[in-house]
């Protein structure tokens, strides 16, 4: 596969969406959960997602509870929880796994095109980033710890 639009998931109504909606757009894909320490990124998302959504680029969040059952709730729960506390207005997929034998396959190809750290195909922990250019191509992966505010030039770079 060359790009991410060979793919398709399920939104949080799960209801399955064709990642090629998305072509043409810079994307950033997450990794994420209501009860982490990194659960504050999503006001930094929502952010970026307001700064930049009318230059063609988008967020996808993938809520994972593969981190110390820190997205336990149902598709509703973390939608309402979003909607309550950040007002996010980019879109929240259905919870998936991004490790593992269920590992979503678009994390499985994600991991593949850009590996972490020493080559490390596994993700870590909640809020784990990837870039995603114009052409469905993975250009970069963040840790974590990187805030949405750091990824600010790399995104400028490729809208």
């Amino acid at each position: 596969m060359s790009n991410i639009y060979q793919f398709s998931v399920q939104n949080n109504k799960n209801e399955d969406v064709a990642l090629t909606q998305f072509s043409g757009s810079v994307l950033l894909i997450v990794n994420t959960a209501s009860h982490c320490g990194f659960t504050p990124q999503y006001e930094g998302l929502q952010v970026l997602h307001d700064t930049y959504e009318e230059q063609g680029f988008e967020i996808l969040a993938f809520p994972c509870n593969q981190f110390k059952q820190q997205e336990s709730g149902s598709n509703e729960e973390i939608q309402q929880f979003c909607d309550l506390r950040f007002n996010i207005k980019f879109p929240l997929f259905n919870k998936i796994d991004v490790n593992g034998d269920n590992a979503d396959p678009l994390f499985v190809y994600l991991k593949q095109q850009a590996p972490g750290i020493l080559g490390s195909k596994s993700i870590k922990w909640n809020f784990t980033k990837f870039l995603v250019n114009r052409q469905g191509e993975v250009i970069k992966r963040y840790a974590p710890t990187t805030k949405p505010e750091d990824i600010t030039a790399d995104i400028e770079k490729l809208l």
